[in-house]
């Protein structure tokens, strides 16, 4: 039995106790984890059901081994006669992964959790409160303070020039 999953944009065929390598997924080892993007389950009598483009209810369960990192890759960009070279270095997350489970059916629940009070007996309902209409919600804001007239603006920029010095005219010398 195997199955085709996909996961971090890439689509991976796994069997049970299959070990694999996929794009960085939340959690640490040890942890448990359910994979539902199944397009494929192939059975031991050989049937294949492919889904449109997933199938329902079809989980693969898995086991967080480890997170880790790929080995370095250089990447390197160069244009010819142009004086252009960058050079960097790339290692992508990794999370080691081994199937532990392959269902068509659906993942198993686990038992559910006793609770001590129910919630709607614990909080009164409170009363809504009636609507308020959109004119009686806001108040209409007063306009803007404009900005001052033109005529203010061009006495300021007079005043400043007036109020620079002028060099004397330059004396020529008689000979």
């Amino acid at each position: 039995m195997f199955a085709v999953i996909k996961t971090g944009g890439k689509q991976y065929k796994v069997a049970k106790d299959d070990v694999i390598k996929v794009e960085r997924l939340a959690g640490d080892a040890g942890d448990a984890i359910q994979l539902d993007q199944v397009l494929a389950i192939a059975g031991d009598d050989g049937a294949l059901n492919v889904g449109t483009p997933m199938l329902e209810g079809a989980v693969v369960s898995a086991t967080l081994l480890e997170q880790a990192r790929a080995d370095k890759i250089v990447v390197f960009k160069k244009k010819r006669r142009q004086n252009y070279r960058r050079k960097a270095g790339h290692r992508q997350d990794l999370t080691v992964l081994r199937i532990t489970d392959i269902s068509a059916k659906g993942a198993k629940k686990p038992a559910p959790k006793k609770a001590a009070a129910p919630k709607a007996e614990a909080a009164p309902k409170k009363e809504a409160a009636p609507k308020v209409e959109k004119a009686e919600a806001a108040p209409k804001k007063a306009p803007a303070k404009k900005a001052a007239p033109k005529k203010e603006a061009a006495q300021k920029k007079e005043t400043a020039k007036k109020a620079a010095p002028k060099k004397a005219a330059a004396k020529k010398s008689e000979e």
